[in-house]
C-alpha cells in the first residue's frame, strides 16, 4: 500500500510537471507567432494549464515537506503534545480538502451535464480542466489521509522527514553548520 501511494503522489507530481511544461510551450508559441505575424491566444490553455499544474502538484509537494509551513508552536511542542498538534492540524486540513474535493467533484459532474463551455477562441468544455482541479485535490486528501494514519502510528511525519531546508540541511540537522562537520 505505501508503495502504491507514494507512486500516485509522484505521478501527480509528474502530471503537474507536464502543465508546466505546456505553459512554457504556449509562452513559446506566442512568441514565435509575433515573429511570424502570427497571433496566438493562449490565454485559456496556460490558464487551465496553470490550475491543473497547482492541484496536481500539491500532494507531491505536501508530502516531500516543500508546502511553506509556520511550524512555530509546532516546533516548541515536545512529544505526545506535539503529535496532537500535528494530528490537529492535518485532521483539520484533511476535513477541508475532502469538503473541498467534493464540491470541485460537483462542479465537475455539473459542468458535464450542462455542458459548459469555455467563452474563448478554443471553446473546451469546462468539466476537463475542473477534472484537474477535482483529482489534484482528491490526492492531497488521500495524502492528508495518509499523513494522519502515520502521525497516529507515530511516525515522524513525511513532509518533516522528507523536507530540506534553504541551506540544504534536514530540519534534524537546523543547528548544525551548513558545510557539515
Amino acid at each position: 500500500m505505501r508503495r502504491a501511494l507514494d507512486t500516485l503522489y509522484l505521478w501527480s507530481g509528474y502530471a503537474a510537471a507536464v502543465f508546466l511544461v505546456a505553459i512554457a510551450a504556449t509562452v513559446v508559441a506566442q512568441i514565435v507567432g509575433r515573429f511570424f505575424g502570427v497571433a496566438v491566444d493562449s490565454t485559456e490553455s496556460a490558464g487551465f494549464s496553470m490550475a491543473a499544474a497547482t492541484f496536481l502538484g500539491l500532494a507531491h509537494t505536501f508530502k516531500q515537506g516543500a508546502h511553506i509551513r509556520v511550524n512555530l508552536l509546532i516546533g516548541l511542542s515536545k512529544g505526545r503534545v506535539r503529535q496532537g498538534v500535528e494530528l490537529w492540524t492535518i485532521g483539520f486540513m484533511f476535513a477541508a480538502m475532502a469538503y473541498f474535493t467534493y464540491w470541485a467533484g460537483d462542479l465537475v459532474y455539473y459542468s458535464y451535464v450542462f455542458h459548459e463551455i469555455s467563452p474563448g477562441l478554443l471553446a473546451v468544455p469546462f468539466w476537463i480542466p475542473r477534472s484537474a482541479m477535482a483529482v489534484g485535490s482528491f490526492i492531497l486528501t488521500v495524502a492528508l489521509l495518509d499523513e494522519f494514519v502515520r502521525v497516529l502510528s507515530g511516525a515522524t511525519p513525511s513532509y518533516e522527514a522528507n523536507a530540506e531546508t534553504v541551506l540544504g540541511n534536514t530540519p534534524s540537522d537546523a543547528g548544525a553548520p551548513a558545510g557539515g562537520s
